[in-house]
């Protein structure tokens, strides 16, 4: 008895669940989940290959939209490929470090994502109210330490997670109702105190959305102030045409993250498998139509990707 109560309150594996309630839709929902996921990866790579073999491109904004698309990479890297493998292997077991360490990169990833989009806005500030110093503010050296401080910062916020829950006991068993090891879930099948865990979490959370968004939305304000003290109209719709797709990336990034948030803390009577798919959206639409946006919105990637694909073509023709 004494064994079998050790194994329960400190098992060696979890079962992720998937999405509750839609187990049989589960082979159908894994379809566009799938193809999401090679669009993330083809999308990305392309950001990444056309911004590192043109020469042009080589500026801070590109800079940080490498760091962005890596990022993207990397968050979905760390979820996807487990989550089809539920959805068409019913393989859900995962050992607890596998499951701590999946956490871990997922949020801090995450936290990372979040400090570049704050760093790219901080770019369109400068760029736009002190463009004639903007070349000697943002420097190479400038974009690399703050790359690494949004590295450092969700590394550390991070850490502490993965240590406050290995101190739980997990009484009420070892299922996790999610399609990943998402913080609150596995938080929701300790027994005893876990106070310090939902306080850190939500701590964790407020410092980066909401310091984040708020310095965020300090930069647009100012950005707009000084767009509308220019007297040329033309100046006025170019100066806010740089911003636009930082603008959309920001309100894809962040919307289902609120959204996740706040639906997992506060709509108690919200359908668990409404919470599932929030999140998941948080990680598959982020990477998916980051690469997108900036391909399509921004003049010099999209005419280099499309002399990218023409040369293919022309050589696969010859």
């Amino acid at each position: 008895m004494a064994a079998a109560n050790l194994s329960l309150s400190n098992p060696t594996t979890f079962l992720l669940l998937g999405i509750p309630g839609l187990e049989e839709a589960h082979s159908w929902i894994s379809v566009p989940v799938c193809l999401m996921y090679v669009v993330i990866i083809l999308g990305n790579c392309t950001i990444l290959l056309v911004i590192a073999t043109e020469q042009a491109l080589h500026r801070p904004m590109c800079y940080f939209l490498c760091m962005l698309a890596a990022i993207d990479l990397a968050a979905s890297s760390s979820a996807l490929p487990k989550m089809l493998g539920i959805f068409w292997l019913q393989a859900g077991e995962i050992h607890v470090s596998a499951c701590l360490a999946q956490m871990f990169f997922i949020h801090a990833l995450s936290m990372m994502e979040s400090a570049v989009l704050l760093a790219m806005a901080l770019d369109r500030y400068v760029a736009i109210c002190f463009p004639l110093r903007y070349n000697s503010i943002f420097t190479g050296p400038l974009v690399a330490k703050m790359g690494l401080a949004a590295m450092v910062r969700g590394t550390l916020l991070m850490t502490p997670c993965p240590f406050l829950i290995k101190r739980l006991s997990f009484c009420r068993g070892n299922a996790i109702p999610h399609t990943y090891c998402e913080h609150m879930a596995v938080v929701k099948l300790a027994c005893g105190d876990t106070t310090i865990n939902r306080v850190y979490g939500l701590s964790v959370a407020l410092i980066v959305i909401g310091g984040d968004l708020l310095l965020i939305g300090l930069s647009y304000s100012l950005i707009i102030q000084a767009v509308l003290c220019l007297t040329s109209r033309e100046a006025r719709h170019k100066a806010l045409g740089t911003c636009s797709s930082h603008v959309c990336v920001i309100l894809i990034s962040y919307t289902p993250a609120l959204f996740s948030f706040f639906t997992h803390r506060f709509g108690h009577n919200v359908p668990p498998h409404i919470h599932i798919i929030l999140a998941n959206l948080y990680l598959l639409f982020p990477p998916m139509l980051n690469p997108i946006v900036y391909g399509v919105r921004t003049r010099e990637i999209r005419e280099r990707v499309t002399r990218h694909l023409e040369t293919r073509e022309q050589v696969d023709i010859s």
